[in-house]
């Protein structure tokens, strides 16, 4: 048995690509997250600002809270190791009837990591399932390796570059992840996974936490920077990152500026353009 994760759902993550459900976070803890989301949301006029980074836990202290929450970090452990870095989060949101979505893509396509020691933990804040665009998977697909993909710069596609994979995916083959609030899936960086648009009366909230190995590097440009959440750093491939001690901290801003200014030059590195919005 893992921390988190029981024997089968290490077995599935290894052999499939991917582990769910798995029950992070009791409902009444993944509320209280989503009010804290929806009161700076209310608060700003909108939730494009914070929600468009990879840094997010940077800015925010709630997003930092759940990217070190224990439970979290027990089932990024369950499949990395006892050395675990946070390397990036991202907010996905489906407004209700919402025409955005998710394409085939693979997570490694454009990260620049040098292995696939890379996991990402898929925090639902409210009821992901088929009708509101859950994430859907198809197994095994880690083992294809790494694939082309073409860039569409889509608007309505919630990725980057709009990036999809340039080869026709078998939607049969897919399985659906719905998840409940406080649920967490687990997904390989090289897992094909997509979503489909929300058609349901509530708003879809993920929180997308990008978990690396020490021993993973950088490698489409300088050194990388991550947050150190479990255990220790034996190969100082990262610059050490700390959370903020306040929402939107001045210094927290500053830094978090730089270190988007390195993350976008690295996301963008060889397409021609960029779509309106900046998120992973």
């Amino acid at each position: 048995m893992g921390k988190a994760l029981s024997d089968e759902q290490i077995d599935r993550y290894h052999r499939d690509g991917y582990a769910s459900p798995v029950r992070a976070l009791d409902p009444e803890t993944a509320a209280a997250y989503r009010r804290r989301f929806e009161e700076y949301e209310a608060a700003n006029s909108g939730w494009y600002e914070l929600s468009k980074g990879a840094k997010l836990y940077l800015l925010q202290t709630w997003v930092a809270e759940l990217a070190m929450h224990p439970r979290i970090v027990d089932a990024a452990e369950d499949v990395l190791g006892p050395d675990v870095f946070c390397w990036g989060v991202s907010l996905f949101v489906k407004d209700a009837h919402n025409p955005g979505f998710v394409s085939w893509h693979q997570d490694a396509t454009y990260w620049g990591l040098d292995k696939p020691d890379v996991v990402t933990a898929w925090v639902a804040l409210s009821p992901a399932t088929e009708l509101s665009g859950c994430m859907k998977i198809i197994p095994g697909s880690q083992r294809w390796n790494q694939i082309e993909h073409r860039d569409t710069l889509a608007k309505e596609n919630l990725l980057t570059r709009g990036q999809e994979l340039a080869v026709d995916v078998n939607e049969d083959e897919a399985v659906l992840m719905p998840l409940q609030p406080g649920e967490v899936s687990l997904h390989h960086v090289l897992a094909a996974h997509a979503s489909a648009p929300n058609r349901s009366d509530d708003r879809r909230i993920g929180v997308a936490v990008r978990y690396v190995a020490p021993h993973v590097r950088q490698i489409n440009g300088d050194r990388d920077s991550a947050m150190l959440v479990r255990g220790e750093d034996r190969y100082g491939n990262f610059i050490h990152e700390k959370p903020p001690v306040r929402d939107m901290d001045a210094a927290a801003l500053a830094e978090h500026k730089r270190i988007m200014e390195f993350r976008q030059a690295v996301l963008y590195k060889g397409v021609a353009g960029q779509p309106a919005h900046t998120r992973v």
